[in-house]
């Protein structure tokens, strides 16, 4: 990946609904170029996915810290957490927890409902869940 490369991924990480013509006026690159180095970011897994933001201000958002049995894969327990309604990431940390996610959800109680339905799965030990009152980006 190159500087080129790099300013093209910042440009997306701003819209990336921006046409490849629009791309290119602003790194100077026609879009046939544009076109061609985002394929070949996307073929070398640079680029994973295009995706949508939405504003979650109405939403409940909540961090959820969980414990793993250690003998339990942590992967499978991932697998299992992104399949949870509500569940917007999952991450596997080191420290004190295992797994970091991010719920995102109606109201207090559907929060509540995702953390019960995290607790039942087999091989979770512990949770430690933060509502989050503010965010800034």
């Amino acid at each position: 990946m190159d500087k080129i490369d790099q300013q093209i991924i910042d440009v997306l990480k701003e819209n990336s609904r921006l046409t490849y013509s629009a791309i290119g006026k602003k790194i100077g690159l026609s879009e046939v170029a544009i076109r061609k180095r985002i394929k070949n970011l996307i073929s070398k897994g640079v680029i994973k996915k295009f995706t949508l933001e939405v504003n979650t201000g109405q939403r409940t958002n909540a961090i959820v810290l969980i414990s793993v049995n250690p003998s339990v894969s942590t992967s499978s327990i991932s697998e299992k957490l992104c399949k949870i309604e509500g569940v917007k990431d999952v991450h596997e940390i080191t420290g004190q927890y295992d797994i970091f996610v991010n719920i995102s959800a109606q109201s207090i109680a559907d929060v509540n409902k995702c953390v019960d339905e995290i607790r039942r799965i087999e091989g979770v030990i512990n949770t430690n869940t933060m509502i989050i009152l503010k965010s800034w980006s």
